[in-house]
């Protein structure tokens, strides 16, 4: 629990994936980590001003909580491999975090599962696993309340289908005027672009 909640290990895999992809992926994967990540600055924004304004205490701040602690190595994936430390949490730790509400990891892997089930249908709803296995650890290490996690999921699936709808405009607006012909191979950043232009499996009869 304590190693899903730990971004630093899994950021530099996020960020490979992610530079891999702009140099040797096709037009929606491109558009798909583009998009993505303008996303994730803007929700993180949002986050921010959202905690600030709502100022909802977390758990660990307000009651004694069990704390896995994971221990603080370079690189960062090395802690999967040392022992945590396992405690209560005490007056010390009132203080150490900001607000409970909205979860910023929860957040985060909404947006990306919200946006990998509409670029990947197929398989981009697995990442949706990630996110509720994420969600749970925060309130198994005293992070967030239960009631924290389930609204921040609402939150940040309505925050991503917004923006994603906004790209979307931009793009049909913008790229039918300046790249028409990228545009008649994309007219979506999403959506299959082959659907409706394949050719019908029994040709209709003519009059």
């Amino acid at each position: 629990m304590a190693a899903l909640s730990n971004s630093s290990i899994w950021e530099p895999l996020f960020v490979t994936t992610g530079i891999g992809v702009l140099f040797f992926g096709g037009f929606r994967a491109r558009a798909f980590v583009i998009c993505l990540v303008i996303s994730l600055l803007i929700t993180d924004q949002f986050v921010d001003m959202l905690k600030s304004a709502v100022d909802r205490r977390r758990p660990k701040q307000v009651q004694n909580v069990r704390m896995v602690e994971m221990q603080r190595t370079r690189p960062a994936f090395l802690t999967l491999f040392k022992k945590p430390t396992v405690r209560f949490s005490d007056s010390s730790d009132r203080n150490r975090s900001g607000p409970s509400f909205p979860s910023g990891h929860v957040t985060t892997n909404s947006v990306i599962a919200v946006f990998c089930t509409l670029f990947y249908r197929r398989w981009g709803w697995l990442y949706w696993l990630v996110a509720l296995a994420v969600g749970y650890s925060r309130i198994y290490l005293g992070s967030h309340w239960p009631t924290d996690v389930i609204a921040t999921f609402f939150l940040a699936g309505g925050e991503a289908l917004l923006l994603l709808g906004l790209f979307e405009l931009i793009w049909r607006s913008a790229a039918r005027r300046s790249m028409p012909r990228l545009f008649a191979q994309h007219p979506s950043l999403f959506a299959d672009s082959n659907i409706g232009t394949r050719p019908p499996d029994v040709p209709q009869r003519s009059i």
